[in-house]
């Protein structure tokens, strides 16, 4: 597939959509059928197949209408202030029945803002700044528009952390990046990942391999663990296809299946031999790093897997809380055959970035996480 129908709308895939007031939602683009926002709106998906991302559209009933772009205006300086006006009731004579009559009359959301300004009575006495907030904070109350962002592994992160950062265990977009970069993640390299964190690791490993290499998730299940992030990425099987899977219980040398192999089922014994396959190359060892975001004792995972890595192989562990890298830190500091533990915590600052109205934003998250990483010799 190539790069440019990649970065189309098309049919199956997940699309994430950024509403008015800002929050991204998830969506499913079936050809013929409804997409449905909670709360906010329904319209078909076929205005949306074949599009390209990151356009702006309105929804007029059950279609879409494309918007074209905004573009930044310069606010000019004026003299007004804020100082005079006075919050009270009769300051927005429109009440919430009009506001409801309107709704229903059909009328759009830009004359039901533009009657609202027109009946504010210290509108006026505004600075532009604060004119242009309460416009925005109107829209997001009352337009039915949207953005369509592209699922990339940073916008779905980015979703994940702001919908349930729980889910991927308070991995921030910036740590995830550190982990891919800490665990020199390239294309053609052997990697081994214990995670829970929904799949978020284990895709962005994906992403960054491009279909060559190999990576295998260690997992408690004997099934391929389920990764609910994987599915939102619209991954090509070439991109899904270096990812296998073992439980533990296979991982270990004196391994013995309770059911015999004799009694198993025809597709059951093409599973054992592809078991017995992912084992051997499991011990054989030579594997380039190790990932693991789990909330398992990370040395414990490291004691166990630590045999399969090659030489100059790098470790990489992220958790929530400092303790468990610090204690981590300490056990790995007394064993000569890992080379500098070291324990980071990412910094991020998001900025609004407007003419005449740049500044860090007022609420941001106070973690992505902390990252232990080792080099094992």
């Amino acid at each position: 597939m190539s790069s440019s129908s990649q970065s189309l709308v098309q049919h199956g895939h997940s699309v994430l959509v950024r509403i008015a007031k800002g929050d991204i939602r998830h969506i499913k683009a079936e050809e013929n059928g409804t997409a449905v926002i909670p709360k906010f709106g329904s319209f078909l998906c076929n205005d949306l197949i074949g599009q390209p991302y990151g356009l702006t559209y309105e929804i007029v009933g059950k279609n879409l209408k494309l918007l074209p772009p905004r573009l930044l205006q310069e606010v000019e300086d004026t003299d007004a202030t804020n100082e005079l006006i006075s919050d009270g009731q009769l300051v927005q004579p429109l009440t919430l029945d009009e506001i409801k009559e309107l709704k229903q009359s059909g009328a759009h959301s830009s004359d039901i803002i533009q009657k609202q300004i027109e009946n504010h009575a210290n509108f006026a006495l505004k600075t532009e700044y604060s004119k242009e907030k309460y416009k925005k904070r109107k829209e997001a109350k009352y337009s039915k528009t949207f953005t369509t962002i592209e699922p990339t592994i940073f916008n779905v992160c980015e979703y994940w952390f702001a919908k349930d950062q729980t889910r991927i265990r308070d991995i921030r977009s910036d740590s995830l990046g550190q982990i891919l970069n800490l665990a020199n993640i390239h294309p053609g390299g052997r990697f081994l990942v214990v995670e829970d964190a929904s799949g978020i690791v284990a895709s962005a490993i994906l992403k960054r391999l491009g279909g060559d290499g190999q990576l295998l998730a260690i997992c408690d299940t004997e099934s391929p663990p389920a990764f609910p992030v994987m599915q939102q990425l619209n991954l090509t099987p070439d991109e899904i296809k270096p990812l296998r899977s073992l439980n533990w219980a296979t991982a270990l040398q004196d391994y013995n299946p309770i059911v015999p192999p004799s009694d198993l089922a025809p597709g059951e014994i093409r599973s054992e031999r592809q078991k017995s396959r992912l084992k051997k190359q499991l011990f054989a060892g030579e594997f380039d790093g190790l990932v693991i975001a789990t909330e398992y004792d990370p040395y414990s995972v490291i004691e166990r897997l630590a045999p399969f890595l090659g030489g100059s192989a790098l470790i990489v562990v992220h958790s929530p809380y400092i303790q468990i890298l610090s204690d981590l830190q300490a056990k790995l500091r007394n064993m000569p055959q890992y080379l500098s533990p070291s324990v980071t915590e990412g910094w991020l600052r998001r900025y609004q970035i407007l003419p005449g109205r740049t500044h860090p934003m007022m609420a941001m998250s106070g973690s992505g996480g902390f990252i232990l990483h080792a080099l094992k010799v």
